[in-house]
């Protein structure tokens, strides 16, 4: 009697080759959509590196360095508008060749993503038995396709610099009680101002010693380009830091702050400073109160989080480039969906809804505001209900999630078996 066919053996859950099979896949898939995704960008061609090197030519060469500038066909002229010591920084630059300063940026923002990502991941990793190596290079690449990311990268601007100093500092030197936690922040501070919001973050927290560190650094660093820089520090923090029409015009969609939306409404006019005023004050009460609460309960992150979205809110100028935030926001979406018990009524309900929020945060910020649209070159103002929206999308998101971004609280340790 012949022998029955065996069958081959099926491919379950507990296949460690299938596994890694569909894992690869799921990569490759994901990474094979950022050319798409890169593709409208290659048009900036790092467009504000070359201001930035073309602006420290001109300061060599012994003009006043706030002299600078150069016309643009969406902001009419653009200018250096950095602090002067993020000019001192960058002056160097200017003595390699512009493909050897574009190579060194790009390499540096990539390492940056790289790191920070890691750096918000890892412990949820831990905290909930992901898979580390696979769950980290989805993370990395999916943060690699977000709009700020990309905008960050084809422009060749150095907000991720600005990202590392103040991950590093506010997730591992001040929570660990270093001797130099706030150095991190003072440095973004004194490079970009946008990051001072962060001061406010330590003080919120009563973090006083961190908060003195952050503010004696970023006062030393400005002292420092004044005595390097006399000239072009009195005229930088006298007159063109108040100037927000260098930077460019605040009505345009990749201006995605609170300014930016009254600017919208009431364009060609500029809006009324008062309302914006009192809007950006309560911003920042309601914002850096949920923050504060968010650190004392344990979850730093969204703590962070929370502050870094008050910050591109309140800013009068936030470029698409500086909305990092986002991330960590997904990040702390998913781990708080993880943490709640799906076998329950309310855990499941309440994991759909972060869940939901976090891929609607995801798709916003992949597709974005700028880079598939065509907003044109002249100031127009807002005019229907689905314009407001599309042309404002991380203001509203930022407002949403500051009122809705969960947080963890901390759990006790369990005692050591006897």
């Amino acid at each position: 009697m012949p022998a029955e066919p065996v069958a081959p053996p099926a491919v379950t859950e507990d296949d460690p080759g299938g596994r890694t099979a569909r894992r690869l896949v799921t990569v490759v898939a994901l990474a094979a959509v950022l050319p798409v995704l890169y593709w409208p960008g290659r048009v900036h061609n790092f467009f504000d590196l070359k201001i930035y090197m073309r602006a420290m030519d001109w300061w060599a060469a012994g003009h006043p360095l706030y002299d600078y500038v150069q016309p643009d066909r969406v902001q009419g002229a653009l200018y250096f508008t950095y602090p002067p010591f993020a000019a001192l920084l960058l002056r160097p630059f200017a003595l390699l060749p512009l493909g050897a300063t574009v190579v060194i940026f790009t390499g540096l923002t990539v390492l940056g993503v790289v790191v920070t990502t890691r750096w918000l991941v890892t412990p949820m990793v831990r905290r909930h038995d992901l898979p580390r190596l696979f769950t980290l290079t989805v993370a990395v690449v999916l943060v690699f396709a977000v709009e700020s990311t990309r905008e960050t990268i084809t422009f060749g601007q150095i907000n991720m610099l600005l990202v590392v100093l103040i991950l590093a500092d506010l997730l591992f030197a001040v929570p660990g009680g270093r001797r130099w936690a706030g150095v991190g922040v003072g440095l973004a501070t004194a490079l970009k101002l946008f990051p001072g919001i962060f001061i406010l973050y330590l003080l919120a927290t009563r973090r006083w010693r961190a908060a003195m560190v952050a503010s004696a650094t970023a006062t030393v660093a400005t002292l420092l380009a004044a005595a390097v820089a006399p000239g072009d520090s009195w005229r930088f923090w006298t007159h063109e830091l108040w100037a927000t029409d260098r930077v460019g015009r605040t009505d345009y969609t990749g201006n995605q702050s609170l300014f930016g939306l009254l600017s919208r409404i009431t364009a060609p006019e500029k809006p009324s400073q008062l309302p914006w005023l009192l809007l950006a004050l309560a911003v920042t009460g309601y914002g850096l109160w949920r923050a504060a609460r968010a650190a004392r309960a344990g979850d730093v992150l969204a703590g962070i989080t929370l502050t870094g979205l008050v910050g591109g809110l309140v800013s009068p100028i936030t470029w698409t480039h500086h909305l990092y935030w986002f991330i960590p926001a997904v990040v702390v979406l998913v781990d708080s969906a993880l943490d709640d018990d799906p076998h329950t009524v309310g855990g499941a309900r309440r994991r759909r809804w972060l869940l939901t929020l976090a891929v609607g945060t995801g798709f916003v910020i992949i597709y974005g505001v700028v880079t598939f649209l065509d907003w044109g070159v002249a100031p127009a103002r807002t005019d229907s209900l689905g314009e407001f929206v599309a042309r404002n999308a991380y203001v509203l998101l930022s407002l949403l999630l500051l009122v809705v971004l969960p947080y963890r609280r901390a759990r006790p340790e369990r005692p050591a078996a006897s």
